[in-house]
């Protein structure tokens, strides 16, 4: 049965974003690009809500064929050849690889996990915690960079409670620490 993994890169004050506007976080230079390239490509499944979606969608442009660095194009090959679910109510239609659900949530992740042959990577706040409150998250990847931004979009949505256990930590290219959690329960 396929985990379902909550993964981002996130402030020491566990923000994962300033604001809307501003990410406020470092671009992943090329050793840590790498390192989550790598994890793309062991996906069998991207899970992510509108806004995570919209922002991803970055990588689907024809212009990351020729990106900047060799590590960009290899994450934007990774994304394009990954399988995206992606939940809204809003949207209407969702780009290549990608399908999107409107319904029950807890119906369609049930399903994934059993099927899914690899880890299901979801991206974003929101998503994340309604999928938490609902016992779906498997593990917790909390990638913390040595930056404060001192207020945002928080990892946790205020009111989530959780009880966690340690699975490990790991040092990563610049100044990272990655912190590995699954639920106690």
């Amino acid at each position: 049965m396929a985990e379902i993994i909550y993964s981002m890169l996130t402030s020491l004050d566990g923000y994962i974003a300033q604001s809307d506007e501003d990410i406020g976080l470092p671009v992943p230079e090329a050793e840590l690009h790498q390192h989550f390239n790598d994890m793309m490509r062991e996906a069998s499944a991207v899970l992510a809500g509108r806004r995570m979606y919209e922002m991803m969608r970055f990588w689907d442009s024809p212009e990351r064929e020729t990106g900047d660095t060799e590590v960009e194009r290899d994450f934007a090959r990774a994304w394009r050849e990954t399988p995206k679910i992606v939940f809204s109510t809003t949207l209407r239609q969702v780009g290549p690889n990608a399908r999107l659900v409107s319904g029950d949530v807890g119906n369609t992740l049930t399903a994934l996990k059993a099927q899914a042959g690899g880890p299901v990577i979801l991206g974003g706040a929101d998503l994340a915690a309604s999928l938490a409150r609902a016992g779906l998250i498997d593990e917790y990847r909390l990638y913390m960079h040595p930056v404060v931004l001192g207020g945002g979009k928080p990892y946790f949505q205020s009111g989530l409670s959780l009880a966690l256990k340690p699975l490990g930590t790991q040092s990563l290219a610049q100044g990272v620490t990655l912190l590995r959690y699954a639920p106690a329960g």
